[in-house]
C-alpha cells in the first residue's frame, strides 16, 4: 500500500514536470528572438507572435531569407527612433514583398527599446523597414493621431546599448532622404537566435 501510494506520488510529480517543462517549452516557441549584428555593436529582439502574428511571421521571414543583410539604419532620430531594414549602403532600396495588414492596438506599447513596424500614411503599407523606439513614443500608440497607430511587436531583450551607441550617430541629409548617418551603420546579419 504504501509503495503504491509512494508510486502514485512519484506519478503525479512526474506527469506535473512533464507539463511545466511543456509549457516553458511551448512559451519559449510563442517568443522567437533575432540578434541583430551590426557594424555598431550587437543586440537581441525578442518577438510576439501572440500579440501580433502577421507582423511577427512578416519579420521573421525576412530574416529567414536574409533580407537584412547589408541593408543600413537609414534613418536615425535621437530622442525618437532608428529606423532600417529597407536600404543598402548606398541607399538604394531593396526589394520587398507585399505590404500586410497593421496590427497596431495588440496591447504591446512603443515604449523604449520595443521594436515596431514603419509603414507610410497608408496603416496597411508596412513591409520589411522596422524602428527601435529609443524613448517611450505614446503618440505612435493606437488610436495614434493619424487614428491607426505603429505595430509594435516585440522588444530588445539585449544590446540596448548597441541601440543607444546608433542613436547618437551623427546624421544629415542625403539626396532627398534626412536623418542619415554619416557614416553607415550596417546590418552584417540578422539570424532567428532562439
Amino acid at each position: 500500500m504504501i509503495f503504491t501510494v509512494l508510486s502514485r506520488r512519484a506519478l503525479m510529480a512526474s506527469v506535473g514536470l512533464a507539463f511545466s517543462l511543456l509549457s516553458v517549452a511551448t512559451f519559449a516557441q510563442k517568443s522567437p528572438q533575432v540578434k541583430f549584428v551590426t557594424s555598431e555593436g550587437n543586440f537581441v529582439v525578442e518577438v510576439y507572435p501572440d500579440k501580433a502574428p502577421k507582423t511577427v511571421e512578416n519579420f521573421l521571414q525576412y530574416v529567414k531569407d536574409k533580407h537584412y543583410d547589408g541593408t543600413i539604419f537609414h534613418r536615425v532620430i535621437d530622442g525618437f527612433m532608428v529606423q532600417g531594414g529597407g536600404f543598402a549602403a548606398d541607399m538604394r532600396e531593396k526589394t520587398m514583398r507585399a505590404p500586410i495588414p497593421l496590427e497596431a492596438g495588440n496591447g504591446l506599447k512603443n515604449d523604449r527599446g520595443s521594436i515596431a513596424m514603419a509603414r507610410t500614411s497608408n496603416p496597411n503599407s508596412a513591409t520589411a523597414q522596422f524602428f527601435i523606439n529609443v524613448k517611450d513614443n505614446a503618440m505612435l500608440n493606437a488610436p495614434s493621431p493619424d487614428g491607426y497607430g505603429y505595430a509594435a511587436f516585440g522588444k530588445i531583450v539585449s544590446g540596448m546599448e548597441t541601440v543607444d551607441k546608433i542613436r547618437l550617430t551623427a546624421t544629415g541629409n542625403k539626396g532627398q532622404f534626412q536623418n542619415v548617418p554619416v557614416n553607415p551603420i550596417v546590418i552584417t546579419s540578422a539570424t532567428l537566435a532562439k
